[in-house]
């Protein structure tokens, strides 16, 4: 299945794609948004579900508020390389919040603080239901699918300290959807091998399989669980490989007027342009 939150005149709707009378349609699940619908078990949709347009669909982040969002530092080798890193043992782990999130097709506002913003295409777990100290059974079962995070950072402020967060959590910075496409659609399922790209202008900027992660969505899911309970709709930020702009030399970051492609294939593509602070 491929579902998804999606803005309307009268609120923020979860919807599942589906075809009826051969279109493409939104079939509204009858919940205002995926973290609710999650919640509440994922019960399929009613019959005679009301259905809305697929052409102009305006994306809220898949899942708008989330009790939690866990992201992963250093889990492509190549990127851990070209940031000058050891392989780390275990997984590096930062917070964002719902307040950073952005649909998968709303405009990237930079900041008026900063010259330095940079992309980083990642594939995003999402969690389907609670699990506290996951087996590896446990974990595989509590993914409920993917999307795809354009983990915006602001790179001069990351850096301020050894500590990340503040380069990470900016708020209204992060695209994130535009659908959860369940583990049953991708070849790997719950660990799957999908190409993953930031093109820039149309220039590629990364490019890497989610095959090659040190660690993967199950071993990710068991090691947080380990540290706090994970809830329906939560997400996990999986890492993002090589290519991106502050370790280039000289390093590249986003400017107003350019337009930032995240791909993972298979799940989806976030399209963003870069504007000024109004």
């Amino acid at each position: 299945m491929k579902l998804a939150t999606i803005r309307t005149a009268g609120g923020t709707r979860a919807v599942q794609l589906a075809e009826v009378g051969g279109a493409a349609v939104h079939l509204d699940l009858g919940y205002d948004d995926l973290g609710a619908w999650l919640a509440a078990g994922s019960p399929a949709a009613a019959p005679g579900a009301r259905t809305l347009p697929v052409d102009g669909a305006d994306f809220a982040p898949v899942v708008p508020t989330p009790s939690k969002v866990l992201c992963v530092g250093h889990n492509y080798t190549d990127h851990i390389q070209e940031m000058g890193r050891e392989l780390p043992s275990y997984p590096t782990l930062f917070p964002k919040f719902a307040d950073s999130l952005i649909g998968a097709n709303d405009d990237i506002v930079k900041p008026a603080e900063s010259d330095a913003l940079d992309w980083e295409v990642e594939l995003v777990v999402v969690i389907g239901s609670a699990v506290r100290r996951a087996t590896a059974a446990q974990a595989q079962a509590a993914i409920a699918g993917f999307t795809v995070m354009n983990d915006i950072s602001v790179r001069d402020w990351q850096f301020r300290t050894v500590e990340w967060t503040q380069g990470k959590i900016w708020d209204s910075s992060t695209p994130v959807g535009p659908y959860l496409v369940t583990p049953d659609e991708l070849p790997g399922g719950v660990r799957p091998s999908l190409a993953v790209t930031t093109v820039v202008d149309g220039a590629v900027m990364q490019r890497d399989d989610t095959g090659t992660l040190l660690f993967d969505p199950v071993q990710l899911v068991e090691y947080i669980s380990t540290v706090i309970r994970l809830n329906p709709g939560d997400l996990i930020a999986t890492g993002t490989p090589a290519g991106v702009g502050h370790a280039r030399e000289p390093a590249v970051y986003l400017a107003p007027g350019q337009r930032v492609v995240t791909t993972v294939d298979g799940v989806g593509t976030c399209t963003n342009l870069v504007v000024e602070k109004a």
